[in-house]
């Protein structure tokens, strides 16, 4: 199980400091996850998803990782691929030339956005974004492995040209796709890419999705680029000492990302200005009984949410379902800085280590309800 962070730097009630100081804490938090050993740093790429997302340049942002961090990986989750938002030479060239400064650091993401506020305001033809899509995928690998690179498909048109430079990585940074829904998990898989997901569902449902994506990957044969054979899923976390206090934090900013999702991606709507979405704490019931149902069958396996025994028990449930990586979403918009650094640290030194392993043990917890207390001896 590999372990990763991933940022859309959310902001609740911003204003342009507030703006200011993310962006700066951001870069602490990733530079301390760096010296634990964490994976990927995954950043976004969104436009004009006030509040749920201020990442809109991730080129940015991870160039300025690159050069004070030394061993983490740099994701982009994910560069928007159709035209009208990035021009698939531009995304070659920009994810080369960093995967050169970072001394072949870099995976790359794609996806297309369902956002209503990304595809308008970027003047998108709606229903060929899909196919928009899907071509600029097969183009950009070979833009990294040929020398000259020429194409003629539905929607581009481009003359031997030398697209420059070409990444360390050999034959190109390892690809990945955006997929939530078990439909969009397969069809990744039938690309013979990497698999980025939501963490939504309870176990059955899980594990289930990893199976049905994991058939398609091994029978995919792509020709542009490498085959890639990893599931990953973007739980919320937040692990301290304290478990009350993580899960009174961390349950409220796991409501906020979560409402402020569905406000843009299905509402059908283009919100501007503050969100209706909760800022507030659960009441004291509610969090109790979240609190007891994190550990139950029927829970979802969608949040890392607790002191380190707890957590460790929600990861072994990724680790039984198959997943391969868990990119934690730390720094959701309500949860403070100083929160997000202790839960950094605390995961990093106390979870971490103990799924160094070939992760069998962990696997085995996932099925068993006396794990937790197991844990705590």
């Amino acid at each position: 199980m590999k372990f990763s962070l991933f940022y859309e730097m959310q902001i609740a009630n911003p204003t342009r400091d507030r703006e200011v100081q993310c962006f700066r804490d951001c870069v602490e938090q990733v530079t301390l996850a760096d010296q634990l050993g964490y994976h990927t740093i995954w950043e976004v790429e969104h436009h004009g998803l006030y509040e749920y997302s201020h990442s809109s340049s991730p080129e940015v942002f991870l160039a300025f990782v690159a050069a004070r961090t030394k061993n983490v990986r740099l994701g982009h989750g994910i560069t928007l691929t159709p035209f009208r938002y990035n021009h698939p030479i531009r995304i070659a060239e920009r994810v080369a030339t960093l995967d050169i400064l970072s001394g072949g650091r870099v995976s790359w993401g794609s996806g297309k956005s369902s956002s209503r506020t990304e595809q308008l305001a970027f003047e998108n033809d709606v229903p060929k974004i899909h196919d928009q899509w899907l071509e600029a995928l097969e183009m950009i690998p070979r833009m990294w492995q040929q020398d000259v690179f020429e194409w003629k498909g539905r929607h581009f048109q481009i003359p031997p040209t030398q697209v420059i430079p070409k990444p360390v990585q050999q034959p190109h940074p390892p690809i990945f796709a955006a997929c939530s829904k078990p439909e969009s998990a397969v069809e990744v898989g039938k690309l013979g890419i990497g698999a980025l997901n939501f963490a939504v569902g309870n176990d059955v449902f899980l594990s289930k999705k990893v199976s049905e994506y994991r058939k398609a990957v091994a029978a995919a044969q792509p020709t542009a680029y490498q085959k890639n054979d990893h599931f990953a899923c973007t739980p919320v976390g937040l692990c301290l000492a304290d478990d009350r206090k993580a899960c009174q934090y961390g349950m409220r900013g796991a409501n906020f990302f979560a409402e402020s999702l569905a406000t843009y991606y299905f509402s059908g709507r283009r919100p501007i200005g503050v969100l209706p979405v909760s800022r507030e704490f659960l009441p004291e019931d509610e969090l109790a009984e979240a609190m007891e149902f994190r550990g139950s069958a029927e829970a979802p396996a969608m949040n890392v949410i607790g002191d380190p025994v707890h957590c460790r028990e929600i990861v072994s449930r990724f680790v039984g379902a198959g997943v391969d990586e868990l990119i934690l979403v730390m720094q959701a918009g309500t949860v403070p800085h100083e929160l997000v650094m202790e839960s950094i640290r605390t995961f990093g030194e106390q979870v971490i280590p103990h799924f160094a392993g070939d992760g069998k043990a962990a696997a085995k917890g996932a099925s068993n309800p006396k794990s937790r207390l197991a844990a705590s001896v």
